[in-house]
């Protein structure tokens, strides 16, 4: 979008502020557009063997979880990082579909495309390979019992003895029957 050049006659500069408004509204409306689509990117992704399908939204919000019945032959850490990594597959894809619809609306301004998309690449990484991933079991432990490290495990305090029993009293004003609150 060009500026409009001032300072000819009155005609020329009539139709030059015309114009030069019609880009505007013309800009504004292909945001406007862009904008739309954008907040309409819907994504669903599935797990490798098909038992958790996951739908996410244009801000990354699932919007729509389900598990298939083969999920009991999983272990409940099994099917949390089958959840996990198929949400994050998910949203990983966000940012495709966010580039697309900014080509096609506003690919003329490269600065605004690389900046929304370089965003969503920021929010939405690509999720590490599974074969990269922690082996063993998707949950981690953590443990308060065992020393952090090589050093000797500091003693344990003996348990406190069991509280005497309070002799049973009818008398109100002296709830600790001999007088003595000292025991």
């Amino acid at each position: 979008m060009s500026t409009p050049s001032f300072g000819g006659d009155g005609f020329r500069t009539e139709q030059e502020l015309r114009r030069w408004a019609a880009d505007v509204e013309s800009k504004a409306q292909r945001y406007q557009d862009m904008q739309a689509q954008v907040a309409a990117v819907v994504i669903t992704e599935a797990s490798r063997d098909d038992v958790v399908r996951v739908t996410v939204d244009a801000s990354g919000s699932v919007t729509a979880l389900v598990i298939g019945d083969e999920h009991t032959r999983l272990s409940g850490a099994e099917l949390s990082n089958a959840v996990l990594t198929t949400m994050r597959r998910a949203q990983a894809r966000i940012t495709g579909a966010v580039a697309e619809v900014m080509e096609q609306t506003v690919g003329d301004d490269p600065d605004t495309v690389a900046a929304v998309v370089g965003s969503y690449r920021e929010r939405f990484p690509e999720p590490e390979p599974e074969e990269l991933r922690h082996s063993g079991s998707a949950v981690e432990e953590m443990t308060f019992d065992r020393p952090a490290d090589d050093a000797q495990e500091s003693p344990r305090r003996p348990p406190r003895p069991p509280r005497r029993p309070r002799p049973d009293t009818d008398d109100d004003e002296n709830p600790w029957g001999d007088g003595n609150i000292l025991r």
